[in-house]
């Protein structure tokens, strides 16, 4: 499972759209599974599922008829008993007969997952799936993509939610102003940040606002317990800590994704 991480305005619902043969390149080729998008758009539609970040499906169809359309435009061989298996796994049984319109955007997300995984694709396209959804719903999203990958599928996931990524992710790709930052394992990226992390546990409020504004100190973010700070050189954030903290209790730990990329968005928009 691929990551793909950036702010918004970087590129991935435009770069998913190419990927998905819905937006036609200014330049270049594209190419998913071996396969041309502009020469042969319908092998490659026929491979893929995509869920675009807004809700795009049938608004005055059913969630049962969404279904049954969906995999009677993707050929499934009996879509009568993939309607029945997908409203089951989604738990969508209690609204097969709603309107999509008329659901919440929980249950657009659900049956927006539900068409595109109905002809067991090759690769899924996940545009944010998890945005906007109770954690129940995240949940549910995230067992159902890590069975699809399991069953041999690949995908390409959107998401803000950096923890996701951490947690899920084989490899993470960042994109941000249109350019390719980072593309590589979690500990790849986090290696190529440079960034050093230190946790720091009851320091005053006062006191942290004076290390916020030390040089040494590229990042700082508040937590229940302290601080987390990140820079380029973990001897100097220490030697911060203790200028401004004292003996306040600080240790090592891993940069987290949202310090690695915030450092590397900023880097990203001095350089452009």
């Amino acid at each position: 499972m691929v990551a793909f991480l950036g702010p918004n305005g970087g590129g991935k619902t435009t770069t998913m759209r190419m990927l998905a043969g819905i937006l036609r390149p200014d330049r270049g080729r594209c190419t998913v599974l071996g396969r041309d998008v502009l020469r042969d758009p319908w092998a490659v539609r026929r491979s893929i599922g995509y869920m675009s970040q807004a809700f795009s499906l049938y608004q005055d169809l059913t969630v049962r008829e969404n279904l049954l359309f969906a995999a009677r435009a993707y050929g499934v061989g009996d879509p009568e008993a993939t309607c029945r298996a997908m409203l089951a796994r989604f738990a969508l049984e209690p609204f097969a007969d709603r309107l999509a319109g008329a659901l919440s955007g929980g249950l657009r997300q659900r049956l927006a997952l539900a068409c595109a995984l109905q002809h067991a694709p090759r690769l899924l396209l996940l545009d944010e799936p998890t945005s906007g959804v109770d954690p129940a719903t995240r949940r549910l999203f995230w067992r159902t993509i890590l069975e699809e990958t399991a069953r041999g599928a690949a995908a390409l996931v959107s998401t803000h939610y950096l923890d996701e990524a951490e947690q899920y992710a084989d490899r993470i790709v960042y994109l941000a102003e249109g350019q390719l930052l980072v593309d590589g394992t979690l500990a790849q990226v986090i290696e190529a940040s440079g960034l050093v992390s230190v946790r720091v546990r009851g320091a005053p409020p006062e006191a942290l606002e004076r290390l916020e504004a030390d040089a040494r100190v590229w990042y700082l973010a508040r937590t229940a317990e302290g601080a987390v700070l990140a820079g380029g050189d973990l001897e100097a954030l220490m030697e911060a800590v203790r200028a401004h903290l004292g003996d306040a209790a600080a240790e090592p730990m891993r940069p987290r994704l949202e310090e690695v990329f915030l450092h590397l968005w900023r880097r990203a928009k001095e350089q452009a």
